[in-house]
């Protein structure tokens, strides 16, 4: 579905799904504003700091936005969770999420559609277990935060405004995020599968996730938790040689599950070997095809 123009309002543009949203609506001739935290360069940025009492100090460019799109958080893996970072990841969310809901207020005319960032994290750790939309959170660091982050976004709801919940598989692009970390180790034929490698992966090519984002703002019935990942979720041990045969590169070199906990400590649990197999029923019943549902073809269009 094409993006219908409009004015989008998007949070945490300067990252790697930011970036691709706000390519997209360029290409589409979408009027994008985007918050930051410096001075603006341009009309096209809102300064705003999410830690004071009045986030935007006019927030009168935000009237009339055809969405809101808000996509801010601190990165969950590759850290180890301290307690300083762990609240750095949650306040990077919850309270930037509060803070745009808080703006909306502020508004004659706020947004028709709240799409906030989430992850199917939110499921923790569930083995083989099948996980649509509609299924119950687990539990963990991860899951909490992503019940606290949709709870936030769901205040949106009582000014009228239809509120997604967009739960983000691991996004594979060449140009940022997991994917581009993992491939110099993969290219010099150094990588391989984490841990027993059996824990499930949800993934989904950067094109087809700005797709299905542009498809539910478009969508008069998107609302709640859409699982935004692959129809076709892997084991790890099964992403890994993917990688390695579209690389032409072996796959022999685990990395065992306690190296990772003593590298990462809590966060390879949860972040690494935790298993997830999330299905996006919701968003294929509402429409939505992908261009790239199998793993080795999208690292193929992507490499």
């Amino acid at each position: 579905m094409s993006p219908t123009p409009g004015k989008i309002l998007i949070g945490g543009a300067s990252g790697l799904v930011g970036s691709a949203l706000v390519r997209a609506g360029a290409a589409n001739r979408i009027q994008t504003l985007q918050l930051v935290r410096r001075n603006p360069a341009g009309p096209a940025e809102i300064q705003w700091n999410p830690d004071a009492p009045t986030a935007i100090t006019d927030p009168t460019p935000l009237e009339g936005l055809t969405a809101a799109i808000h996509l801010s958080g601190a990165n969950v893996a590759g850290h180890r969770w301290t307690p300083t970072y762990k609240r750095k990841i949650v306040n990077s969310r919850v309270n930037t999420t509060r803070a745009l809901v808080n703006t909306f207020r502020s508004l004659r005319q706020p947004p028709p559609i709240f799409l906030c960032a989430s992850a199917t994290g939110i499921y923790g750790d569930r083995g083989d277990e099948l996980l649509a939309d509609d299924s119950k959170p687990g539990s963990g660091f991860l899951a909490d935060i992503c019940l606290a982050w949709e709870a936030e976004a769901a205040q949106a709801r009582a000014l009228g405004i239809r509120v997604v919940h967009m739960r983000f598989g691991v996004v594979l692009a060449r140009e940022g995020g997991a994917l581009k970390k993992m491939l110099p180790l993969f290219r010099l034929g150094l990588g391989g599968r984490l841990g027993s490698g059996r824990q499930w992966m949800n993934w989904i090519a950067l094109n087809d996730l700005v797709r299905a984002v542009f498809h539910l703002m478009n969508s008069p019935t998107a609302d709640g938790p859409f699982n935004l990942a692959s129809p076709n979720p892997v084991p790890n041990a099964e992403f890994a040689r993917a990688l390695g045969n579209v690389l032409h590169r072996p796959t022999i070199f685990p990395a065992p599950a306690f190296a990772l906990r003593l590298a990462f400590g809590e966060m390879a649990d949860e972040g690494l070997l935790a298993s997830a197999r999330a299905i996006p029923d919701r968003l294929l019943s509402n429409g939505f095809t992908f261009d790239l549902p199998d793993l080795t073809s999208a690292f193929r269009a992507i490499l």
